[in-house]
């Protein structure tokens, strides 16, 4: 046998050792079976879905609600127990995390857009918000009223595309003043940097019961814009997006939510027609 038949066939084993490598290559599923572990991707400044609480810990909506994601999918895997990793990322980094592998699922307000599938996969639906504005008493009262006027948002996020292509298609010569964290947006609304912060209405309504004083602070009554929120996982992974999706299915039919949503935003606060009919759509029958 000559050199070059042996250097062939040696090429073509090599290969389909190596295609049978990475068709047998664990999914996510498979690997939380293994580690008996969950990584979830959380925010420390994206209150009330995503945040540290007094003790630091992670807290808020969409981090609770991956909790008892969690919790369905141990039951769905036989495990007894399932430990709960948290990794931190940011607004910059979060796509990161899911992409590359460090986390499983990304646990905080992340708005479901086709762009993004082009590099993620999203479960079914987790919540539904909108922007609008949280001015000072004396701010404007309106989005025509941004106009000469300088306004907050946090920097790097959807948020701020809506509201430069919002401001734009309306003709509105304001300043758009990108922010770090939605603490830093509040605190320059009320040192008088700002005359108005451009962010989701849940998230506004949470930092104005946070401010020096709320009596000083109002919201807009209108949306600016949609918000649909999902729970951001591994790209081409069905099996682990199913598995998610059945676990939310079955918070959203057992009313597993209402206790998610009244731990974050309390039992005085009742969800909105919309968000409730969000849920009702989907929870999806087995």
């Amino acid at each position: 046998m000559s050199s070059i038949v042996r250097f062939a066939l040696a090429a073509v084993a090599f290969a389909a050792v190596a295609a049978t490598g990475l068709g047998a290559a664990a999914g996510t599923l498979d690997k939380v079976r293994q580690d008996k572990t969950i990584r979830l991707a959380v925010r420390a400044d994206a209150p009330p879905f995503s945040y540290k609480d007094a003790n630091g810990d992670p807290a808020g909506f969409m981090v609770d609600l991956c909790r008892a994601v969690a919790t369905g999918l141990a039951a769905e895997l036989n495990l007894s127990e399932l430990k709960v990793e948290f990794v931190p990322v940011t607004a910059e980094n979060r796509f990161d995390a899911i992409e590359t592998g460090k986390a499983d699922i990304l646990c905080e307000p992340t708005t479901e857009t086709l762009s993004r599938r082009e590099k993620v996969d999203f479960s079914i639906p987790t919540f539904v918000d909108g922007a609008s504005l949280l001015v000072t008493g004396e701010g404007p009262s309106d989005f025509a009223g941004l106009a000469g006027k300088k306004v907050g948002v946090l920097a790097g996020t959807t948020t701020e595309r809506g509201l430069r292509d919002t401001l734009a298609n309306a003709k509105v010569n304001a300043e758009v003043v990108p922010v770090k964290t939605h603490e830093d947006g509040l605190k320059t609304l009320e040192d008088g940097g700002v005359a108005a912060y451009f962010a989701d209405r849940a998230i506004l309504a949470y930092l104005a019961s946070k401010a020096s004083d709320p009596s000083k602070l109002r919201l807009a009554t209108d949306y600016l814009s949609i918000e649909p929120y999902a729970l951001a996982l591994p790209h081409g992974d069905s099996d682990f997006r199913l598995a998610v999706d059945r676990a939310l299915s079955h918070i959203y039919k057992t009313g597993g939510i209402a206790a998610v949503f009244a731990k974050t935003f309390g039992a005085e606060m009742q969800p909105s027609d919309t968000i409730k009919t969000l849920y009702l759509i989907s929870a999806l029958p087995d």
